[in-house]
């Protein structure tokens, strides 16, 4: 199936009512601050469903968002570091129980510790005097892999991150994931990736003729100068061994000599001593039987010199003072470093220098031929790229609608009574996506032509798109984590409700994590939370405390202007009607 239907879409969200909360792929369960800007030392639990963070203006709320951006790679500003403090750290914990079979092959490949029951630990610290270090689940790693890892937990959303949408590549992307394409366009990039290679082969063949013919003279020698070597792979350290003794042969020829004569040479020898005083010791024998022992380890002392005394003698025979051999074994060593300093830091090296050089040359000689099964291949495949091409474009065509009508549904949801999205698919140069270019085009006002997304100026406008676009793909969107950072500002009245609504429909699929200012979204929330700012010690604090039923209804009755009667029945009948 290449597409998702509007009813799908809905039926996938009426399945989960309101008060009902889904086993989550990954969840934010803490965040920890200290020593960031306000912040001196900070624990936020979250739980699964719409997490919304209020506050009055400057008590601090974005930097919650600060602190999870900085924890999911985002370069360090220290200057955010607390005055008097001299390091920064912020921790998330994940539990991913539902991903960690999809996770444990990414922490493997990068050399990191396993998620012990079922929690990712990330963690970021940053100091004053510049160092920087982060760690997943213990282990020290690299800041891109930290944000790698990041980006398929988290997708954080803050008041100029509707700039994605402008992408022609997002907007691409957003389609293929609402029609369930992401197949086709891996085949189709399979088949770009092939063509590529296959082009690199030819371009490698196709040489003006002097080229050609330098390339073959090149190689020619080389496989000549390799194969006429007749090269073993362990030779070197043989030869070098063979070479260092034919070169001291004549001193290796005089040592030997010397100890044969300090063993049976003139009168003074080893061995004659020996003699000497194997008889003496044989006399102390007669005169004590005890002294046996004397006389056998003598003994012993004898045989041990005269095998030392025939094992030299055979050395002093093998001893080689051939000159001829010295000249052949200097020969083949420099042959040796010759061939390794132009192919290779080893024999090994250079003998497999010596094959591709074969298979290039008999690549080059049979040109030709090359070239023709080149071009056949790449025709082939130039055809199965446009049969493949083709269809990932119909089939594009047929998700448009759908994606239009569900999207558009959702707008109206949200304020734009009549407005309509569009999506035009033009004709482009083939990429690993396809050859279509997409266009989203947004028509807020009847009787006003639709006008490419990237036109659009209001925030606000642009903020209930994203909004509307998230909604739709919520049941596709691989990213666990949806952070929203006032992305409804510049919304209000009816249309606030509605945003309240489109979040927590989002967050029966997703956890979502939301600042904002606006009281139907913060009581649409399964949990609320309140930043404040507070003098202690002489210094500003920033704090965030979850909200029981009371001082929910207290906060949002500020959030609505006031605390007076009118303003708490209000906040109380918001709350009702979640």
């Amino acid at each position: 199936m290449c597409s998702l239907s509007q009813s799908k879409t809905e039926i996938i969200l009426a399945e989960f009512p309101a008060a009902r909360i889904i086993p989550h792929a990954a969840v934010l369960t803490t965040l920890r601050i200290k020593n960031l800007a306000l912040v001196a030392d900070l624990t936020l639990e979250l739980r699964p469903g719409c997490n919304v963070i209020t506050g009055e203006t400057g008590a601090g709320k974005s930097i919650i968002i600060g602190a999870l951006n900085l924890v999911l790679g985002e370069r360090a500003d220290r200057t955010l570091i607390r005055a008097g403090a001299d390091s920064c750290a912020v921790e998330a914990v994940f539990d991913v129980v539902k991903l960690r079979k999809s996770l444990a092959p990414l922490l493997e490949e990068h050399g990191l510790e396993a998620c012990e029951e079922n929690q990712l630990v990330l963690k970021r610290i940053f100091t004053a005097a510049g160092a920087n270090r982060q760690f997943v689940n213990g282990s020290p790693t690299t800041l891109a892999t930290l944000a790698a890892i990041g980006e398929g937990l988290v997708d954080m959303h803050g008041p100029h991150d509707h700039q994605s949408l402008l992408q022609s590549a997002k907007q691409l992307a957003i389609l293929d994931a609402f029609g369930g394409l992401q197949a086709q366009v891996a085949a189709f990039s399979e088949l770009v990736r092939g063509r590529v290679a296959l082009e690199q082969e030819k371009a490698a063949l196709i040489v003006d003729e002097k080229s050609y013919a330098q390339q073959l003279d090149l190689l020619r020698h080389q496989v000549r100068e390799i194969s006429t070597a007749k090269l073993h792979p362990d030779e070197e350290g043989e030869v070098e061994s063979e070479h260092h003794r034919a070169s001291n042969a004549a001193r290796l020829l005089e040592l030997s000599q010397a100890a044969l004569g300090a063993l049976d040479g003139e009168d003074g020898s080893l061995l004659n001593q020996l003699g000497a005083l194997g008889r003496t010791l044989q006399e102390l024998q007669r005169v004590d039987a005890s002294a046996k022992s004397f006389a056998d380890t003598h003994e012993q002392a004898v045989t041990s010199l005269r095998e030392l005394q025939a094992d030299l003698s055979r050395y002093a025979d093998r001893v080689d003072l051939d000159p001829a051999r010295l000249a052949q074994l200097e020969e083949r060593l420099n042959l040796i470093h010759s061939l390794k300093r132009k192919y290779g830091a080893s024999l090994a090296e250079v003998i497999a220098f010596g094959g591709e050089a074969k298979a290039k040359l008999q690549n080059l000689e049979q040109r030709d031929v090359e070239l023709a099964r080149l071009n056949a291949a790449l025709a082939k495949l130039d055809a199965e790229l446009s049969r493949t091409g083709r269809e990932l474009t119909a089939a594009r065509r047929k998700v448009i609608p759908k994606l239009t009508k569900a999207v558009t549904r959702q707008l109206q949801d949200l304020g734009f009574q009549q407005s309509e999205l569009g999506v035009s698919l033009a004709v482009a140069a083939p990429t690993a996506s396809g050859c279509d270019a997409v266009e989203f085009q947004f028509a807020p006002n009847p009787g006003e032509p639709a006008r490419p997304l990237r036109a659009i100026a209001s925030s606000g406008e642009m903020a209930r798109v994203m909004l509307a676009l998230k909604t739709v793909l919520a049941a596709e969107d691989e990213i666990p984590v949806l952070v929203f950072d006032e992305v409804d500002a510049n919304v209000g009245g009816e249309t606030a409700n509605a945003v309240g609504d489109k979040m927590r429909q989002i967050a029966r699929a997703r956890q979502v994590l939301c600042i904002t200012h606006l009281a139907p979204v913060a009581a649409a929330a399964d949990t609320h939370f309140v930043v404040t700012k507070q003098i202690r010690d002489g210094r500003t604090l920033s704090d965030i405390q979850p909200l029981n039923a009371k001082q929910r209804v207290d906060e949002l009755a500020r959030m609505l202007g006031g605390q007076g009667e009118a303003a708490r029945k209000h906040a109380e009948a918001m709350l009702a009607g979640r």
